[in-house]
C-alpha cells in the first residue's frame, strides 16, 4: 500500500480501545522495571556541547570497567550522530532478536553493545524525528533489549539537554547520576554549566565532570603541553559544587585507535591517558561499595511469579476519590494476560506525610495505580518509582475495579481531585 493510501485511512480504524491501549502502557513499564532491576548501576555520559569527546570517553569509561572484571553495557541513543559503532569497529552490525527481545552485541568480555546506528540501514542516512518518537525509540531500547545481569549501564547521549537525556530521566529515576565531559575553553565551560543546571532541574545526580583534551602528550618527549589551557574544569566543578573526575590529556593514539575502531584504554592500557581514564573511572567502580547503605531499603515482599501489583485507595469498602486520605489500600496481584486475580490484601494507609506515599508504594512493589484523582506533583513522584497511575476511576468496591481493569472494560473519568 502505498503512503498515500496509508494516510488516507481512517486514522482510528487500526488504534487499540483506549483500555487496551493502557494496559500495553502498564506491561511496558513493568517489563521496563525488571529490565532495569536487573542492572545495578545505571550512568548517564552527558556533555553541553558537541565536540568534546563525550562519545570516546564513554566508551573508554565502558571498556575501563570490564577491564576490571565488571559486566557492562553500552547504551548510544546518539539519534543524529552515533559515534559507539566506528569507536568499537562495529559499523554494519546488526542486532539479534527471537521477536520478543532484542540482544545487544557481544564485544570484548564483558561489554554488550546497543546503538541506534545499528538500526539505521545505511549509516549516512539521517534521522528525523520529533520528540515524542525519540522518547519512543529510548524506551523501547530500555525495556526490548535484553541486557541481562549487568553491573553497569553506560547511556551515552548527544550534547545538549534535549529530548534524550530527558527522557532517560524519566524512564530510569532510580539511576546513579551523570557523568559529564567538557574540555578546557570557556566556550564548553559555559555550556557544561547549563547541562549541571538541567541535571538539578530533572533530578539527575550528579556523579563528576571529567576535563577531556586537558593538554597534549608530546609524543617524542612525553612532556604536557597545554594547547588549550586546562584546569578550567576542575575549577568550574568547584564553583557549581559537584565532583571533579580528573583530567584526560591529548594523545594522537586516542585519535588513531578511534578511527581504527580499537578502544584506547584497552590496546595502549600503560600510557598516561589510560592512567587518566582509570583514575576517572575509580569514583564509579565506588558506587558498588555504597550500594548496600545507600540504596532503597528491600520490598516487603515481591510479587508473585510475573504478577503484577495494583494498588487502589479505599475509604469504607469503596475507591477513594481523595487518593492521599484513604483509609487504606487494597493490593491486587493479578495475571493481567490471564485476566485473573492470584492474591488480594488490605494494607492499612500510612501517615498522610507529603512524599511518603511513593515511596511506601514503592517498597511495597506496587506497579500500578488506579484512583480517582491525584496531584500532578504526586503523579510525578511515583513515575519516579516506576509506578503507573490511572486517575479517573469511579467510586466503586476494588473488586469491581480490579475485574474490570482487567477485562479492558474500566471507564476513566476526569481528575476530580487534582491537588
Amino acid at each position: 500500500m502505498s503512503s498515500k493510501e496509508n494516510n488516507q485511512q481512517d486514522p482510528g480504524k487500526n488504534t487499540p480501545p483506549a483500555d487496551d491501549q493502557k494496559l500495553k502502557n502498564y506491561t511496558e513499564s513493568q517489563l521496563l522495571t525488571r529490565r532495569m532491576d536487573e542492572i545495578q548501576n545505571k550512568i548517564m555520559v552527558l556533555s553541553g556541547k558537541g565536540g568534546v569527546g563525550k562519545s570516546t570517553v564513554a566508551a573508554n569509561i565502558a571498556v575501563t570497567l570490564a577491564m576490571e572484571g565488571k559486566k557492562v553495557g553500552l547504551l548510544d541513543t546518539d539519534f543524529h550522530g552515533p559515534s559507539i559503532p566506528t569507536l568499537l569497529n562495529l559499523d554494519g552490525k546488526r542486532p539479534s532478536s527471537d521477536g520478543t527481545s532484542i540482544y545487544p552485541i557481544e564485544y570484548l568480555e564483558g561489554v554488550k553493545v546497543m546503538s541506534i546506528g545499528f538500526l539505521v540501514p545505511n549509516r549516512d542516512d539521517a534521522v528525523i524525528w520529533r520528540g515524542p518518537m525519540k522518547m519512543n525509540v529510548i524506551k523501547q531500547l530500555l525495556s526490548d533489549v535484553n541486557w541481562g545481569k549487568l553491573d553497569y549501564l553506560i547511556v551515552d547521549f548527544p550534547p545538549g539537554t534535549g529530548d534524550e537525556p530527558l527522557s532517560v530521566a524519566q524512564l530510569i529515576p532510580q539511576s546513579n547520576g551523570a557523568v559529564i565531559v567538557t574540555t578546557p575553553q570557556d566556550l564548553s565551560l559555559n555550556d557544561v554549566r547549563k547541562c549541571i543546571s538541567f541535571c538539578r532541574q530533572v533530578n539527575i545526580p550528579i556523579l563528576g565532570v571529567i576535563e577531556n583534551m586537558s593538554g597534549l602528550v608530546c609524543p617524542n618527549c612525553h612532556h604536557l603541553i597545554d594547547v588549550f589551557k586546562s584546569g578550567g574544569g576542575q575549577k568550574m566543578a568547584e564553583e557549581m559544587g559537584v565532583p571533579f573526575l580528573g583530567t584526560i590529556p591529548i594523545d594522537p593514539n586516542i585519535v588513531e585507535a578511534s578511527d581504527k575502531g580499537m578502544p584506547f584504554v584497552y590496546h595502549y592500557s600503560d600510557s598516561e591517558a589510560a592512567t587518566a581514564f582509570r583514575n576517572a573511572v575509580q569514583p564509579l567502580l565506588d558506587l558498588e561499595s555504597r550500594t548496600g547503605s545507600d540504596m532503597p531499603a528491600p520490598r516487603e515482599e515481591d510479587t508473585p511469579g510475573n504478577a503484577t501489583r495494583i494498588a487502589i485507595p479505599v475509604v469504607q469498602g469503596r475507591l477513594s476519590p481523595h487518593f492521599g486520605h484513604c483509609d487504606e489500600f487494597a493490593i491486587f496481584d493479578v495475571d493481567l494476560e490471564k485476566k485473573e486475580i492470584l492474591s488480594e490484601k488490605a494494607l492499612e494507609a500510612p501517615p498522610h506525610e507529603p512524599g511518603l506515599l511513593p515511596r511506601w508504594l514503592g517498597e511495597n512493589n506496587v506497579n500500578i495505580i488506579i484512583a480517582g484523582g491525584m496531584g500532578s506533583r504526586a503523579r510525578d513522584l511515583f513515575a519516579e518509582q516506576g509506578i503507573s497511575v490511572s486517575v479517573g476511576a469511579p467510586s466503586d468496591t476494588p473488586a469491581n475495579i480490579i475485574q474490570t481493569f482487567m477485562e479492558g472494560t474500566l471507564v476513566l473519568g476526569d481528575n476530580v481531585c487534582d491537588h
